[in-house]
């Protein structure tokens, strides 16, 4: 490779997200919201970035932290719970989470047949439990100090009790449905997780690094307004602190005095469900002329 072409692939930033599977879609759909565009290659592994020098290699979810780790990428898309596995089995591993990015929420959780009389943590002392995530499971044993078996499968941990392969299970959950078909219940929570955006611990630089701030810029105003209206409205100056009260998760409204008029205008950015009945509540605390209007995008 000559040095040209070796300064353009270091310039470059790499993306590891998920080929397919529940975090994919949403990844390039969140990508896409801070302005990313790509062509992809024949055999769907690699997308070139077009708008910006991001490219985005398309691999396992279970692989992209150590892709960050070997420097083959320089960031990736991954569930919370792979990467803190993988942090809990490899001793000072260089990676780190950035962002949560509020999409693929999840949680690892302790479950036990429907008859079993669970009352508290001490239960799983000297217990067998199945699970895919030895490490993590190994950490929550060793802070409540329980000595318990770990039995380590790599899929199906659901059906480990039935088999007598175990007591019970840790796992992810989701909806609780694939438990229930199982005749389990969930107990406790070990961790609440979601897709994350990672990085290496030591950084990025030079316009990797350049690069890397300018997507977490756009990223935190694309997470910020994801469920965001603008509100405008008019009230009596008298009635503007119980409206304000009625809006809690805004921001600073802007005020301004409405010409020849005791009137103020009040422009909010609100951060929750601008529903109809919040609407009509507004409304019987005084305000007037609501108007609530979509955030396409922001940048603080």
């Amino acid at each position: 490779m000559s040095p040209s072409a070796s300064a353009v692939v270091r310039d470059r930033l790499r993306i590891a997200i998920q080929k397919s599977g529940r975090l994919g879609d949403p990844a390039r759909e969140l990508l896409r919201a801070a302005g990313l565009s790509w062509r992809e290659s024949r055999d769907r592994l690699f997308c070139f970035g077009e708008t910006l020098a991001v490219d985005l290699l398309l691999v396992r979810d279970d692989d992209i932290p150590g892709l960050i780790a070997d420097g083959v990428c320089d960031l990736g898309i991954v569930g919370r719970n792979v990467l803190l596995e993988q942090r809990a089995q490899v001793a000072n591993a260089p990676f780190v989470e950035l962002r949560p990015l509020g999409f693929g929420g999840c949680r690892l959780m302790l479950a036990v047949p429907d008859d079993f009389d669970w009352r508290d943590a001490s239960c799983v002392a000297h217990r067998r439990i199945a699970t895919s995530y030895p490490g993590l499971l190994a950490q929550w044993l060793h802070t409540h100090a329980i000595e318990a078996t770990v039995v380590t499968l790599s899929g199906s941990v659901e059906i480990a009790p039935r088999l007598g392969q175990a007591d019970l299970i840790c796992d992810l959950v989701s909806s609780g449905a694939t438990l229930a078909a199982n005749h389990l219940k969930p107990v406790e929570t070990l961790l609440e997780s979601e897709a994350v955006l990672a990085g290496p611990s030591a950084g990025l630089s030079g316009l990797r690094g350049e690069l890397t701030d300018l997507l977490l810029r756009r990223i935190d105003g694309v997470l910020r307004i994801r469920d965001s209206k603008l509100l405008l409205f008019q009230a009596a100056r008298a009635a503007v602190p119980g409206l304000l009260a009625l809006l809690e998760d805004a921001e600073a409204p802007t005020v301004t005095a409405v010409h020849d008029s005791d009137q103020l205008a009040l422009q909010a950015l609100c951060h929750g469900a601008m529903t109809w009945q919040r609407l009509e509540n507004l409304k019987r605390a005084g305000a007037q002329g609501l108007l609530v209007l979509p955030i396409e995008r922001m940048l603080a």
